[in-house]
Order: structure tokens, then C-alpha cells, then sequence
């Protein structure tokens, strides 16, 4: 699959609803940050520069031998993409919110066919390695980044340190380079008023839980990211076991208040449930904001057994299908808040009539 089919398509690798923990665990993301030694970084590198290091990244892989053990990629540079078409990419969280604000040729994306591998090119720094699995599967999207990562250091020269480890343009990624992260739907501890508890339990273990796309960005539809704060020190096999552990962790809190609402307040949830699924079947205008409540509600229903027939693929995929960029390039034109909205509803209304969830 190239780019332009990622950009004219909701789904994407993550989205599957498959592998362990996935009705609570949406996805697992390892990301790796790496330099090249011999140019600046980024913010410090002339257009030029950029460009010399798109073309060299491009050429590695290329290379056929690196996509026998890879796959193939396809490449684009943010200046070949409109910024409509850039915040589809966010949207689908193949690139980062900052990297979309670059229309530079300068700057670029690699992404591999399955759509399960991405690499930003001269963004913070000059390679971001990401890959994103369904479910808490970290020990094998590390595995895959790893070996991504050990093939391009064959070919390109690291910035790297014995002391220190992988140098990075912000110090908070020096050592390892690595930041893993567990998406999560946590709406019981959020009913249930544990979620400030929990949070700050994980600060004290070294996580920070960010907003749906991560740093700077809201939470939204009971959805969280967790990550890892530290990255000097422990090796990589350690943080992404800690981040294991702490998941796991956090899944049994939010199973136990689940069990503790089907037990005290289930008539409630139920009611919740399926007024949201009301809304959403049949509302003509709605938000972005309002729809992931919604969603958040019927994904919790159908974990519980409230309702049935909508898998969790397709709940993923209106994640992105109701996102603003994504509605705008699929209508093939820019539209107001209103017309967004119109549209919306449409989409979602389309989907569910697809389903009997009694």
C-alpha cells in the first residue's frame, strides 16, 4: 500500500482489535529516536542538509536487500503532501502533530506497506523508527523496531556515545532513544473516580499518560496514552518489560472497575449505553468532542456484553473516520465546523446500520 492508499483509507495495522488486552489496550507504539553523525540536528540543518539526509535514508531503503529483510517502503517528503493531507497521517497516528507542520522537502515519511512500520525523516531528529501493533503487544513491536534499527545502523553512521548512548535533540531521549507507549480505553476508572489515583501511581513508577496523539494533546473518549519517561539507564528489553508490567497492572484496575459497575450500577450503564447508541444511530449533526463520548460508551457496552455485533475493528476505525482532516479528504473538499459535523453523523449513521446489536 503506498502513502496516497494510507491517505484515502480509514483503516490502518493498529486498528485491527486483535491480539492480548485489546478491549481495553487499543494499541502498543515503540518508537525509536536516532542521528546521523556527520550532519546537525534538524532545527539546527539548512534545507539542504535536510534534503541530503532524505536522500540518503531513501536510498538504504531502496536498497533491495534491505527490503528482502524490512519490506518495502514507500517515501514522500511533507512539501509533496497538502496540510490537510499531513493531519490525515496524524490522524491515523503515522506521523507526529509536529512533523504535520512541516511542508518542507526537507522533511519526510517513510512508511511500509502494511502500515505497521513508519519513519519520520528530519523531524525532531533525523529518524523517528515507529512501529504500532493491536493490543499490548510491545515485546513484538520492540522486536520489529529493533530490527529496522539494526539495519539502518549497518548503512548509516549513529550519533552515538558510549557513555551517554544514542544522542538525541532533546535530552529526555538520551540513552536508549526509546519511548514506548500503551493506548488505553479506561472509562470504568474514569466512572468510578480512580483515574487521578491511578495517574499519579504511575508518575511515581516513571510513566506519563498523555492525550489521544500524545504530548501537548487532550484525552478524549476515555482514551490515554502511557509511556515511559526515562530513557537513560535501564536497557531497552527493561523499559518495555516495565511498561508490560505497569500495563498489566492498570488493565486488572480497570477489569475490577468494570466487575464493580456490572455488580452496583448496572442498570445505569446500561441506560448510558444505549443512549449513546440512540445518538449515534440516528443524530443528524454531531461533534468530534460528543462522538468520542459516545463511542467510548459503546465500546464499553460491548465489552460488558451491553451490546452486540460491532467488532472492535470497526470502533477503531471511526476513530479516524470521524477526525476532521479525515472527513474533509474522503468529501474530496474543505468544509466548516457545521458541514464536518453533518458529515459526521452520516458516517457513524452509515456504519451502524451495518450491525444488530441486540
Amino acid at each position: 500500500m503506498s502513502i496516497k492508499d494510507a491517505l484515502n483509507n480509514a483503516y490502518t495495522k493498529w486498528m485491527e482489535g486483535s491480539g492480548p488486552y485489546a478491549s481495553i489496550v487499543i494499541s502498543s507504539r515503540v518508537r525509536l529516536a536516532r542521528n546521523l553523525v556527520e550532519f546537525p540536528f534538524p532545527h539546527q540543518a539548512s534545507e539542504e542538509t535536510g534534503r541530503k539526509v532524505i536522500q540518503l535514508v531513501e536510498g538504504v531503503l531502496s536498497d533491495p536487500q534491505v527490503r528482502k529483510r524490512l519490506g518495502v517502503f514507500d517515501f514522500v517528503t511533507m512539501g509533496e503532501l497538502s496540510p490537510l493531507e499531513r493531519q490525515v497521517l496524524v490522524e491515523k497516528h503515522l506521523i507526529s502533530p509536529q512533523h504535520a507542520q512541516e511542508n518542507g522537502y526537507n522533511r519526510g515519511l517513510a512508511l511500509r506497506d502494511d502500515e505497521a512500520v513508519s519513519i519520520m525523516v528530519n523531524e525532531e531528529d533525523h529518524l523517528r523508527i515507529q512501529v504500532l501493533f493491536p493490543g499490548l503487544q510491545l515485546e513484538a513491536a520492540w522486536e520489529v523496531a529493533s530490527q529496522v534499527d539494526d539495519v539502518l545502523e549497518e548503512r548509516l553512521d549513529y550519533a552515538f556515545e558510549e557513555k551517554y548512548g544514542y544522542l538525541t535533540c532533546c535530552p529526555t531521549n538520551v540513552g536508549t532513544g526509546l519511548r514506548a507507549s500503551v493506548m488505553m480505553h479506561l472509562p470504568a476508572l474514569k466512572m468510578t473516580q480512580q483515574l487521578n489515583q491511578v495517574f499519579t501511581t504511575l508518575s511515581k513508577l516513571g510513566m506519563v499518560v498523555r492525550g489521544l496523539y500524545g504530548e501537548g494533546t487532550e484525552a478524549k473518549g476515555n482514551l490515554f496514552q502511557i509511556s515511559n519517561q526515562i530513557t537513560l539507564g535501564p536497557s531497552e528489553e527493561e523499559i518495555i518489560s516495565n511498561l508490560v508490567a505497569v500495563s498489566r497492572q492498570v488493565i486488572e484496575q480497570e477489569k475490577l472497575a468494570r466487575e464493580s459497575l456490572r455488580k452496583e450500577a448496572l442498570v445505569q450503564i446500561e441506560d448510558r449505553v444505549y443512549r449513546s447508541y440512540g445518538i449515534l444511530a440516528n443524530a443528524y449533526i454531531i461533534s468530534s468532542e460528543e462522538a468520542m463520548d459516545h463511542l467510548s460508551n459503546l465500546r464499553l457496552g460491548i465489552d460488558m456484553g451491553i451490546l452486540r455485533g460491532i467488532d472492535n475493528r470497526t470502533l477503531n476505525e471511526l476513530l479516524v473516520k470521524i477526525r476532521p482532516a479525515f472527513i474533509q479528504k474522503i468529501a474530496g473538499r474543505e468544509m466548516d465546523a457545521f458541514n464536518r459535523d453533518l458529515k459526521r453523523a452520516a458516517i457513524i449513521r452509515e456504519v451502524l446500520q451495518n450491525y444488530k446489536v441486540w
